[in-house]
């Protein structure tokens, strides 16, 4: 666990200062502070959303998109493409739009996986190429993670033989830990480069950690690389529906032969371009989240429940119990928590949304726990 140093008295802070900022500043700002759905008097904490929206350059993006409704996206997906792939020092044919990275990871499961050739992934993980390559009818061997919750890379290549694909979910969901950077260059060195690997970088931005980095520059170096991106975290667009990887031109060959023509439509195009250039939505977004993050921590370690050190915007608790009744407890306190993750069965994946969220979370919490 961590001590940030911040007791209960500074968290109160931390929320009553959202208050009043959220008094003051205009609709846009106050998303930073104020629950940004609040249907049925729900707190959502379940699927790791950013709670405070899109960027003002991406509402702004796709209001002045309206007009382009009528249009196929396809000029500008070109636009899009050439963007992301200047930002990562890429070129425009190693990268792949998808309708979110969702899509990346269902377009990675048809291309490279089948009845001869399984896919390696840790346990507990996203589950969802899981269930792509098992319509391709696909061997899924799952690998236990280490102790302290990194990908086993180890085992991992070890079941990798006759693999077509290994996953690597760094941050993973749902545990928000990292592997180090220097394990997953020795992995892919030892790697068969038959192998294909998916490194699914969706909470990147959200990683202070020295001991972290993106491996979208090794590309170059590895042929059987792929790394997927989302618009659905701290850019604030999980409903629009936006990603891309970043990989050689012929794994992308292989992908789109599965893909839908125009799967990204043009709003969620524009407000993801827009996204791109606005850097202080990024960093503001980091900024808060670690704050608000670090807060709720300071409860629970004085509640005395163990977390794992988080890297991501949620946190995975360990309650000492069966968690299901606990996340049904939740529920009918209008606190909506992740779902039961079998690897682990006591542990409860919560999402960090703002302060007032999180202080409503936590006065349920120990409710449910007393």
């Amino acid at each position: 666990m961590i001590n940030p140093n911040l007791t209960r008295r500074s968290f109160s802070k931390l929320v009553g200062a959202g208050a009043v900022v959220a008094a003051l500043q205009p609709a846009v700002s106050r998303r930073w502070t104020v629950a940004a759905n609040s249907s049925a008097n729900i707190v959502r904490l379940s699927s790791n959303e950013s709670p405070y929206g899109p960027s003002p350059a991406a509402l702004k993006a796709m209001t002045d998109g309206f007009s382009l409704a009528w249009r196929y996206p396809d000029e500008h997906a070109d636009m899009l493409i050439q963007e992301v792939a200047r930002l990562n020092d890429a070129t425009v044919d190693q990268v792949l739009l998808g309708d979110g990275s969702g899509e990346i990871l269902k377009l990675s499961a048809a291309a490279f996986t089948n009845s001869a050739k399984k896919i390696v992934i840790a346990n507990p993980t996203f589950e969802a190429i899981a269930r792509h390559a098992a319509v391709a009818k696909a061997e899924v061997a799952k690998i236990d993670l280490t102790s302290d919750y990194r990908h086993d890379l180890q085992k991992m290549l070890a079941a990798a033989n006759d693999a077509g694909l290994v996953y690597i979910c760094n941050p993973n969901n749902p545990t928000a830990s990292i592997t180090p950077k220097n394990e997953i260059s020795e992995f892919l060195a030892k790697l068969s480069p038959a192998t294909v690997v998916l490194v699914d970088e969706a909470y990147h931005h959200y990683v202070e950690s020295k001991d972290y980095e993106s491996v979208i520059p090794l590309v170059k170096q590895y042929p059987n690389l792929i790394v997927a991106r989302t618009f659905s975290k701290i850019y604030g667009m999980a409903g629009l529906r936006c990603g891309y990887c970043v990989t050689q031109r012929a794994n992308i060959e292989r992908m789109r032969t599965h893909q839908t023509w125009d799967s990204v439509n043009i709003m969620a195009i524009v407000a993801a371009l827009a996204s791109l250039n606005d850097n202080d939505h990024v960093a503001r977004g980091r900024k808060v989240n670690s704050e608000v993050k670090k807060s709720v921590c300071a409860e629970l370690d004085a509640l005395g429940y163990r977390y794992i050190p988080s890297h991501a915007n949620f946190i995975m608790m360990d309650l000492r119990r069966d968690v299901r009744p606990l996340i049904a407890a939740m529920r009918t306190r209008g606190v909506e928590v992740g779902r039961l993750f079998p690897a682990l069965p006591n542990f409860m994946r919560v999402t960090i949304g703002t302060a007032p969220e999180m202080k409503q979370f936590l006065s349920a919490f120990k409710e449910v726990i007393a």
